[in-house]
């Protein structure tokens, strides 16, 4: 049994959704069967929040223990103090936030019973101590956040199309033309210059006559080369988004004090059981 809570001890708590919760913090027994029933999980800032999370229906893998619920359901689980032992009433209100039917709580308990379950913390050094349960130590927690990264796209805004058309326009130019007409002359013969005798009778002849017309005829040449090619042309613009980065609160005594960690944390106080740069730390009370 021993072994087997400091084996719950070292474990973590898994969610449904595969984000780990935190550390389990203390085992509940049950009272009357001596077995485990409930464990606290760390949570909120530097664990120092202790949360309810039964262990009906959990899977244990390694040093994990997987449990069929979610981070945020179980962080808004009903506020306890996990270093008491647990009332019916307690314990009834845990069962109902997690949607457990009364037969699922371990042999009913009657109202003369007036609480149930032993807290076993790693702090029971001197009882378990054969088992090797030890102190924790100190609390470590990794700060992330996001960083935009902006890069280019190539994409499509538009295409250029080149279509050559025929179009058709009526050019006039004038042409000097030429044609031959008849001019008739006559010219009468004087006495004495008749060359020998003449003969009545018909007689033809013909003359051909000419004309210029004009002439059109086209042909085809090139009369301009058109080229047409792409450049690249630069420009700046400016971009927006959100990135997320996890800040630190303190939680003292139940007071949650201003400590939001805005730059990294470059240095380190142990002595004074704060984190955070030397300016920021407080002064001994």
């Amino acid at each position: 049994m021993q072994t087997e809570i400091r084996h719950l001890l070292d474990c973590h708590v898994v969610g449904s959704d595969g984000q780990s919760i935190g550390k389990v913090g203390q085992v509940y027994l049950n009272d009357q069967t001596g077995e485990p029933e409930w464990v606290t999980v760390r949570t909120g800032f530097f664990g120092m929040k202790q949360t309810f999370v039964p262990l009906s229906n959990t899977r244990h893998s390694g040093e994990e223990i997987h449990v069929p619920f979610d981070k945020e359901m179980i962080k808004g689980a009903p506020n306890i103090d996990a270093d008491e032992r647990l009332s019916l009433r307690e314990e009834a209100d845990l069962y109902r936030y997690y949607g457990m039917r009364p037969s699922t709580i371990p042999q009913q308990r009657t109202s003369g019973e007036p609480s149930m379950g032993t807290p076993i913390t790693g702090e029971m050094r001197d009882g378990l101590m054969d088992d090797g349960l030890m102190d924790e130590g100190d609390i470590d927690m990794t700060m992330s956040e996001e960083r935009l990264h902006v890069g280019k796209e190539s994409r499509e805004t538009g295409r250029v199309r080149l279509h050559k058309y025929v179009e058709t326009e009526n050019v006039h130019e004038t042409i000097p033309l030429s044609h031959e007409e008849v001019v008739i002359e006559r010219e009468p013969i004087r006495d004495g210059e008749a060359l020998g005798t003449a003969e009545i009778g018909e007689e033809d002849r013909q003359m051909i006559l000419h004309e210029e017309r004009p002439v059109v005829g086209k042909e085809t040449r090139p009369v301009e080369r058109v080229h047409l090619r792409k450049r690249d042309v630069e420009h700046e613009e400016t971009v927006e988004g959100q990135i997320r980065r996890e800040r630190l609160e303190i939680d003292e005594d139940g007071t949650i004090g201003d400590e939001a960690m805005d730059e990294p944390m470059d240095g380190l106080r142990d002595e004074r059981g704060m984190l955070g740069r030397d300016d920021d730390i407080p002064p001994e009370r």
